[in-house]
């Protein structure tokens, strides 16, 4: 079934008043047929971009065809699992069918139930057609915890979703339970230690050793664990090492606004936006709160300070302002980078300010109507390309899963809290935060 995306002028439409418009003005009603657009078309990387074998998201897509690495049909867990997140969104607004989304998502579950796991894990990558892991690194050929919360994240917002429908949707949401359950997180605790690690591969253990160590995209991880109700982690492991004991916590500033917890590699500066978004696809920032941070505060100066320094603007890079603006991890002329203050290469990557809309909507319309009215050689079937330098005249008719399918879960926290609602509403996950000791009151 193909996502049907409404067709929009990308010329002017005069007027009595005034000669021309903005394309966007002329394209779009009002905002809330804009952000319609967006969803639909970011979201329809995860439906029509979908990979055939599995229905999951592709780790690129690349409308020019040129794949240096000849992965196209090597799909990502944690963009997958953003993906889904996007397809709940769009079965509620009624972009897709109910019923050809739970199809998709049965085709999706019976999948990730058969391909290769790691004590209950999935791999960064996995291989389309075969459903075996496709390593990430010669190190990096097992479990990924950090991508399959991710995964888990969206197929718990499925569950809820489902869980009270009709008797199909009711089965689909067994299934996913199925999977939730045989994630083996204490294993990932590496024989009892206080603290998560990323990686553990059946050919070189634990070789990769990365524990999880705040603060960074990773915090899912730990509510996961901490939530699981057949192999959870204990409270100290959140407390000694994510928080390091308390020492998470920074009194330091940037763009004049706290950071409020040490940014890892970053800490003067925060770090790329998309620690902002990954964890947050469910976990709902308003009013949450426990020893070491607010944050809301948290993810709401994050945003902000990014904004703030693009304004600023202080390597003086052609296209940064207020209309334009979002660093973050994505394509860039040189390759792939984690932009952010401290790395700022002069590039825009518009998933940045699009998937901040919670945080600051003004500045995040603003950016996207420019992003918009930039015209189409900077947008294409599945939204805004990644990334873009007017400082190098460069763009490239080139997506990545992980840029694109926060877009849609992310503007419809901030217009209906759906995703927040419903994976903050799980039983466990409101357990698994009492015993870490965060408060959850809304603003």
């Amino acid at each position: 079934m193909s996502l049907i995306v409404v067709a929009c002028s990308n010329g002017t439409r005069p007027t009595e008043d005034k000669p021309s418009v903005a394309p966007s003005e002329a394209a779009f009603a009002n905002d809330d047929e804009f952000l319609d657009w967006l969803q639909r078309t970011h979201f329809n990387y995860m439906w029509d971009g979908a990979e055939e074998t599995s229905g999951l998201a592709p780790e690129r897509i690349h409308l020019d065809n040129v794949y240096p690495d000849n992965d196209r049909t090597v799909v990502t867990t944690g963009g997958s699992g953003f993906g889904i997140a996007g397809l709940i969104t769009a079965i509620d607004r009624g972009f897709i069918d109910r019923k050809a989304g739970v199809e998709r998502l049965n085709k999706i579950v019976d999948y990730l139930g058969k391909a290769d796991r790691h004590h209950g894990v999935w791999s960064h990558w996995i291989d389309g057609p075969t459903g075996k892991t496709k390593p990430f690194g010669k190190l990096d050929n097992g479990g990924d915890l950090v991508e399959s919360s991710f995964l888990m994240t969206g197929l718990l917002c499925a569950r809820e979703y489902f869980k009270n429908g009709n008797d199909e949707e009711k089965a689909l949401a067994a299934k996913i339970d199925k999977l939730w359950r045989e994630m083996e997180f204490d294993w990932y605790t590496r024989d009892g230690q206080d603290v998560l690690y990323w990686h553990w591969s059946p050919d070189y253990g634990w070789a990769m050793d990365f524990p999880l160590e705040g603060y960074n995209e990773c915090l899912i991880a730990y509510i996961l664990g901490a939530s699981s109700p057949t192999h959870p982690i204990p409270a100290s492991a959140y407390h000694k090492g994510w928080a390091r004991g308390g020492d998470i916590v920074s009194d330091k500033k940037f763009m004049g606004l706290p950071l409020i917890l040490k940014y890892n590699g970053a800490e003067d500066t925060g770090g790329p936006l998309f620690w902002s978004h990954y964890s947050y696809i469910g976990l709902d920032p308003r009013g949450l709160k426990d020893d070491y941070a607010d944050y809301w505060q948290l993810v709401t100066n994050h945003a902000k300070s990014d904004y703030l320094y693009c304004v600023t603007n202080p390597k003086g890079y052609k296209g940064y302002g207020e209309n334009s603006w979002g660093l973050t991890a994505s394509y860039s002329p040189d390759g792939y980078s984690a932009h952010a203050p401290n790395n700022d290469l002069g590039v825009i990557t518009p998933t940045g300010a699009l998937s901040s809309f919670p945080y600051t909507p003004d500045e995040s319309m603003r950016a996207a109507r420019h992003f918009y009215d930039k015209g189409e050689r900077y947008r294409g079937k599945y939204g805004f390309y990644d990334a873009f330098s007017d400082q190098n005249d460069w763009v490239l008719p080139h997506y990545l899963a992980i840029d694109q399918l926060t877009v849609a879960p992310m503007i419809e926290n901030y217009r209906s809290g759906l995703l927040w609602n419903l994976f903050m509403g799980a039983p466990e996950i409101q357990e698994g935060l009492k015993k870490l000791g965060f408060t959850t009151t809304k603003q």
